[in-house]
Order: structure tokens, then C-alpha cells, then sequence
């Protein structure tokens, strides 16, 4: 077992593993309880009491951080000619088709996002055992397959974030950089945690929101008071 450094020590002395934190409470906590030298992110992790095999139980959906997630996220507009000069005006890192297409055949994934247009799907399709395993491959529910491409880049450049509750059950989801300030933290957290809310299906019974947790990279996991059911 990896021995304890003198920061990360005097870190857990400030956590009280029996509490439940609230939200704005972890938000000022976490910042101080991180001690590596890059910006850590800050992470949400949410056990929901949903059965994720069931497609009526299933949750996925998107939600814009009011701060966005202090990443640059790189965006691959896969588009016609006609829609390049748009997509590259809305700010997308790479804009292009054929050639990227036989770049992602070849194994290259250097994005964080693909946006991509409906008449362009078919070419995507042979590429799912690539794209998939990476969470890359568009979809229209996360609004990543759009005529609307310059909406689509510019929300994702903004802060948009799409989650999906994992075969566990759980959703996971970064929510910001310790450089934020605690109050971006939690507004940030709380427009996740509320959009969940929102979208609990009918046929997830008891208790929906089981268990929640707040972390930077590397930090002591809080466990976070959200009251749902």
C-alpha cells in the first residue's frame, strides 16, 4: 500500500467520513484538500436506484455547466463542404470528412467531441468499434448529429457535457478545475444533480438518488447530502 505524503495526510485530517456534506460545503472543502501541482478536475459521482438493462430505466442526456468544465475541449466537425465555413467559424478544433473519416479508420481519436450532420451518419456506422469504446460517436440525443452544426460546436465549446448512467448504475461526470471558485463548483454541480432530477423515469422506484460523492483528481471522495426520492 502506497504510504501517505504529509499533504495528503493533512487533507484527511479535514474530511469527516461519517458526514454529508452539502453541496457548497464540498465545494469549498474539495479546493482544499487537493494537493498536486496541475489544475485537478473536480468530479461527480451518482449512484442512482435505476436498472440500467432496462431501456425504460436507462438515464442519458446532456446538460450545459453554467462555467462550463475549465477543459478545451477539442471538436471534430465531420460535415460537407457547404457546412465547413460554418463549423469552423463556431470554433471547431478540426473540420473536414473523407479525410478524417479515413484518419479515424487508421485509429486516430485526438477529439473529445464529434459533431456531425444526419446525411453523414451512414459513413460513421463502420467505424463504431472505434468511435464507441471511446464515447465518440455521435448521437442525436446528445444533439452531437445536427443540421444546426454551429449551435452544436459552440454549446460543447461553452460547457455542454453529455452523461450517461453506467452499467453500475452510477453517473459520472467532471464538473469543473479546483481553479474554479467554490460557488462556480457548486453551480456547477447542482445544474447536473438537478437535470438528473428531472429526468428520474417512472419506472425507477424508491429511492432514486442512492448516494452522491464530490472529488478532485487524486482527493478523498465527499459524500454529498442530496435529498431525492
Amino acid at each position: 500500500m502506497a504510504r501517505l505524503t504529509k499533504n495528503q495526510k493533512e487533507a484527511q485530517t479535514k474530511v469527516d467520513a461519517s458526514k454529508l456534506y452539502s453541496v457548497s460545503e464540498a465545494s469549498a472543502l474539495v479546493k482544499e484538500i487537493t494537493n498536486v501541482k496541475f489544475d485537478a478536475t473536480v468530479d461527480l459521482a451518482i449512484r442512482l436506484g435505476v436498472d440500467p438493462r432496462k431501456a425504460n430505466q436507462m438515464v442519458r442526456g446532456v446538460v450545459t455547466l453554467p462555467h462550463g468544465t475549465g477543459k478545451d475541449v477539442k471538436v471534430l466537425a465531420l460535415v460537407t463542404p457547404d457546412k465547413e465555413a460554418e463549423a469552423t467559424a463556431a470554433g471547431a478544433d478540426y473540420v473536414g470528412l473523407d479525410e478524417y473519416l479515413q484518419k479515424i479508420k487508421g485509429g486516430w481519436t485526438d477529439v473529445d467531441v464529434i459533431i456531425t450532420m444526419p446525411s453523414v451518419m451512414g459513413k460513421l456506422g463502420p467505424l463504431g468499434r472505434v468511435l464507441g469504446p471511446r464515447g465518440l460517436m455521435p448521437n442525436p440525443k446528445t444533439g452531437t448529429v445536427t443540421m444546426d452544426v454551429a449551435k452544436a460546436v459552440k454549446e460543447v465549446k461553452a460547457g455542454k457535457i453529455d452523461f450517461k448512467v453506467d452499467k453500475t448504475g452510477i453517473v459520472h461526470a467532471a464538473i469543473g478545475k479546483v481553479s474554479f471558485d467554490a460557488k462556480q463548483i457548486a453551480e456547477n454541480a447542482n445544474e447536473l444533480i438537478q437535470t438528473l432530477i428531472k429526468m428520474k423515469p417512472t419506472a425507477s422506484k424508491g429511492t432514486y438518488i442512492k448516494s452522491s460523492y464530490m472529488s478532485s483528481t487524486m482527493s478523498t471522495g465527499l459524500a454529498l447530502d442530496i435529498k431525492s426520492n
